[in-house]
């Protein structure tokens, strides 16, 4: 069965998934060989109980058009994951979920997943029916060792734009996820196979 992966950003009102919330998401999907295969993009309801962190909200306060579309028309958080979930398995493949970095993003997720559908982000071979079937793919750890930069010089600005798709990161999730499913798309497509000789 063929491979695909899910590149996703998120963005949040704080540092700690569930005593923050993550408003809004965005996921391209892309297929192993560099081909977008479709999007999804969802704002969520906070979650009860949960508050946001001063120093996030001053950052929100700069980038204006991005808190818009970071929350705006909310919808609950639970029928976000449920939509996103059947998203995922409307595509024929194994999923793999990728994020730049996955430090980051996967910790949300692993959360959110774990509170909605009572699965976490990684799950063990031993079981059939996990949503991602391989372990998270780190886009900025793909680009270190594809390129031998040095782990902080793999920031989105100091990449050529054309490995972006000339996408600008404008923290509005779907623009960020379209920009890192480029980047992903131009190393499949311009990587060099390792054939053992």
């Amino acid at each position: 069965m063929a491979q695909f992966y899910v590149v996703t950003d998120c963005e949040f009102d704080g540092p700690t998934p569930g005593q923050n919330s993550m408003l809004s998401f965005g996921s391209v999907a892309v297929s192993a060989e560099g081909s977008k295969l479709g999007e999804f993009e969802a704002v969520l309801k906070p979650l009860d109980g949960a508050v946001a962190d001063p120093d996030i909200l001053a950052f929100w306060q700069i980038h204006p058009d991005a808190w818009a579309a970071a929350t705006n028309n909310p919808e609950p958080a639970d029928r976000v994951i449920e939509r996103f979930v059947g998203w995922v398995r409307s595509f024929d493949g194994q999923p793999i979920f990728a994020a730049h970095p996955i430090s980051l993003d996967g910790p949300w997720f692993d959360f959110y997943l774990r509170r909605f559908i009572g699965r976490p982000l990684l799950e063990g071979p031993w079981i059939s029916d996990r949503l991602f079937r391989h372990a998270p793919l780190c886009l900025m750890s793909m680009v270190a060792g594809s390129t031998g930069r040095d782990h902080w010089q793999c920031d989105v600005k100091d990449y050529p734009p054309q490995w972006l798709g000339d996408v600008e990161h404008t923290h509005r999730a779907i623009d960020d996820a379209r920009g890192y499913a480029n980047l992903l798309s131009f190393f499949i497509r311009n990587r060099q196979v390792d054939n053992g000789s």
